[in-house]
């Protein structure tokens, strides 16, 4: 029986920020996904990770990206890119999270970094304000920067579990990145990739037996 329904925040609920790191890369004639190569290089100990556990501050953050930018053949600050990560609020899923937390517990985990304003670490005033609107909607919002831990370390995981008071198998958890959904599979929770709006909105329908797609038309 699932009683919680828990997000992803970047890409799930605001879209990706892949999209920004591709026009950067084209603008500065970077080579194809070379942000995502190197963020995904040693990525339990990599800058991006030290980063997002508050491990490392903005400018050992800086410094770290840019040696690790240049190994790979393209120096990069990182201060040129954080700007990149936030994303605009997609409307459905914002209606479909209100229909959720009607019936079911609503949390968010979200790997993000000490920058711009909130969680959605958004450095314009309206974007981060609606980043907030959509945050308030949640029961418990989970930040790798504020507990020390990042997906898809499945710590993470089980501490929002522990705190909905749920089993991870009475949780279904939505996720862009299939990295981080495979350690939830694992602990026993139901998942939705989201490639797309209308197909997460449709899995995710299935799962808790509700027509997402035309309650949120």
């Amino acid at each position: 029986m699932i009683r919680a329904v828990i997000w992803d925040f970047g890409g799930v609920f605001t879209t990706s920020p892949f999209e920004r790191f591709a026009e950067f890369e084209a603008e500065r004639n970077l080579p194809k996904d070379f942000i995502r190569g190197i963020n995904s290089t040693n990525p339990d100990t990599n800058a991006w990770a030290k980063f997002e556990r508050n491990d490392v501050g903005i400018d050992e953050f800086d410094q770290l990206f840019l040696a690790e930018s240049t190994a790979a053949g393209h120096p990069v600050r990182c201060k040129d890119i954080i700007a990149l990560l936030a994303g605009s609020v997609r409307p459905r899923m914002v209606a479909a999270l209100d229909i959720i937390r009607e019936k079911y517990r609503v949390a968010c985990i979200t790997n993000n970094v000490k920058a711009g304003a909130g969680p959605g670490m958004d450095f314009d005033q309206k974007r981060a304000a609606d980043v907030q609107d959509v945050m308030k909607r949640m029961e418990l919002v989970v930040e790798s920067s504020v507990v020390n831990m990042r997906k898809p370390d499945p710590k993470i995981y089980l501490y929002a579990c522990e705190k909905l008071g749920v089993k991870p198998g009475e949780a279904v958890y939505l996720d862009d990145l299939g990295i981080n959904l495979k350690p939830a599979r694992a602990l026993g929770m139901q998942t939705v990739k989201v490639a797309g709006v209308e197909d997460a909105l449709r899995d995710l329908g299935a799962i808790l037996g509700t027509d997402l797609l035309a309650a949120t038309a």
